[in-house]
């Protein structure tokens, strides 16, 4: 199975949004989620919510590519409890940018990811 493609949320300034329903990973390296539409990760944030019964691991994967000149810092992990929720970010995109200006996450639990793109003021 392949990283599912999601798009971020725009929060808007002076406004709302409605809450959006989370994308569902697959587990593993490479079955998680890739957050599309060269995200400005400065400002990116996700949601990880996991239902499961047992704690989840969830790696924001290091980028590729001449942009990442700080991906060998690695991947950053997140232990997510079993039926708790973590913020994770903004992240930096020296260090978590692929070539194509997308963010890659996987997880070793089915977790689900919702991204939201922070708005500037």
């Amino acid at each position: 199975m392949a990283r599912t493609s999601i798009t971020a949320t725009d929060l808007v300034s002076n406004g709302s949004v409605t809450d959006p329903t989370g994308t569902a990973t697959g587990t593993g390296d490479g079955n998680g989620v890739v957050v599309d539409g060269q995200p400005f990760l400065e400002r990116l944030h996700l949601r990880v919510e996991n239902s499961g019964g047992a704690a989840a691991t969830v790696s924001v994967k290091a980028g590729s590519g001449v942009a990442a000149i700080s991906a060998g810092q690695g991947d950053l992990t997140v232990s997510v409890a079993a039926g708790a929720t973590a913020w994770v970010g903004p992240f930096e995109s020296a260090r978590f940018q692929a070539d194509d200006g997308s963010l890659a996450v996987d997880a070793s639990a089915a977790v689900t990811v919702t991204a939201f793109q922070g708005s500037r003021v």
